[in-house]
């Protein structure tokens, strides 16, 4: 299933926070060392394609050069407080590729390596996932067996304070502050959600492992499973909690869950999706290079075979958690269930640069099976549900995993013949 060998997919949805459209991405492993040429010149006369133009590392032209020094000199000499060159030269690295798309981006190192830390399924934190609330951070949840949940943090609470200081309502900055080497200790100060009670409680940073799939029975023969982001490890824990659920006993239908999914892996999904599906296409790529254009192919052999399947969607279900649903809906093995989807139909490499920093580049378009294009559009449910998006609760008390099941059910009754995905 893979797209090239010398390529590795990474995760670049935040470890442990909510964050909308975020991408699915690969790594292109470069050495640091390689020479990256960027050539000035234009050759109309050139017939080879431009994964075949060899590259070459070049001095800007001389007007070019001028107009970029003429601009940090005069920003230098006229801007009201002192600036270093270093951070013009930063800033505009940064505006020259995150002008490209809204996903493109220069990265410096921290964030380089936040990146490749996400893609191993873990990060050094306290272990929960948080969204923006009003005056302070909302705890989705806490992970098994982190920091968080051991110190008592539940979905719902509040984080007022982190250390002592105000958190607003900026995710990423929070997010930063509460990571830290293991071993280190951190502050929160929580409005607990079911009494509005203040606590303060001082937590010790640890390895936090990320399992971005979980699940549990919603009666008998029918599952519920979450896909909360998709990571190196996302197949394993599908796998895992799947071989859990069905412990007791054969499935009559399953709930997949990715709301609010952003992304991550775009191979941890077309995995996903293969395991569920016994042949036909998943997902294809075009893009510039050779690299950018793939076609990924369902192998033979799933689980839950004869198994109905209803997926839960929403607006906040992007990137990979599209490639997911759009293989499953034009396949025909699930009814897709909820709201519009996010659209991100584009998919970005990250490169490696010299000094331990990269770019994020989109490099290809993504079509579905049935060869449409959800940038910009997203993916309809088969069953819309009216009204905003919501975050997920629990999964018993969730109204639209309610819905989904009463689907499933109707699903399970019509004959096997007959449950194909409109």
């Amino acid at each position: 299933m893979s797209i090239a060998q010398s390529h590795r997919l990474v995760w670049l949805a935040a470890a442990a926070g909510v964050a909308v459209g975020a991408t699915a991405t690969w790594l292109i492993s470069r050495p640091t060392e390689e020479t990256v040429e960027v050539s000035t010149a234009s050759n109309n006369s050139s017939k080879k394609s431009n994964s075949d133009r060899p590259l070459t590392v070049r001095e800007l032209p001389a007007s070019e050069s001028r107009r970029i020094a003429e601009i940090i000199a005069q920003v230098q000499r006229e801007y009201v407080d002192d600036v270093l060159p270093d951070r013009l030269l930063e800033q505009a690295m940064r505006g020259m590729v995150g002008g490209l798309d809204p996903y493109s981006a220069y990265l410096d190192r921290r964030e380089y390596e936040e990146l490749r830390r996400g893609a191993a399924g873990s990060y050094p934190g306290i272990g929960i996932e948080v969204s923006a609330e009003g005056d302070g951070i909302k705890v989705v949840r806490s992970l098994a067996d982190s920091p968080a949940a051991r110190a008592g943090i539940r979905g719902g609470d509040v984080i007022l304070q982190i250390d002592n200081e105000p958190v607003g309502s900026n995710v990423n900055a929070a997010l930063e502050q509460m990571r830290g080497p293991p071993g280190s200790l951190v502050r929160l100060t929580l409005r607990r959600a079911e009494s509005a009670e203040l606590v303060s409680v001082a937590l010790e940073r640890a390895k936090v492992e990320v399992h971005s799939v979980s699940g549990e029975m919603l009666e008998s023969g029918f599952a519920y499973v979450r896909i909360a982001s998709f990571s190196e490890t996302t197949r394993k824990d599908f796998d895992k909690v799947l071989r859990e659920l069905s412990s007791s006993g054969p499935l009559r239908g399953v709930v997949l869950d990715v709301r609010h999914n952003p992304g991550g892996v775009l191979e941890a999904a077309v995995e996903v999706a293969d395991a569920l599906l016994d042949s036909g296409n998943i997902v294809s790529a075009t893009g510039r290079t050779a690299e950018a254009n793939f076609r990924m192919n369902a192998s033979q052999g799933q689980l839950l075979e004869g198994v109905p399947l209803v997926l839960l969607i929403n607006g906040a279900s992007a990137s990979a958690a599209e490639i997911l649903a759009g293989a499953l809906k034009d396949n025909g093995r699930a009814r897709l269930v909820g709201r519009r989807t996010y659209g991100k139909g584009v998919v970005q490499s990250v490169l490696p640069l010299a000094d331990g920093r990269a770019l994020k580049l989109t490099t290809s378009r993504y079509v579905t099976p049935a060869g449409i294009s959800i940038n910009e559009t997203g993916i309809e449910p088969d069953v819309l549900i009216p009204g905003a998006d919501v975050m997920p609760g629990a999964a018993r008390d969730d109204t639209e995993v309610k819905l989904a099941l009463r689907t499933l059910r109707e699903t399970s009754r019509q004959p096997r013949s007959a449950r194909a995905a409109p």
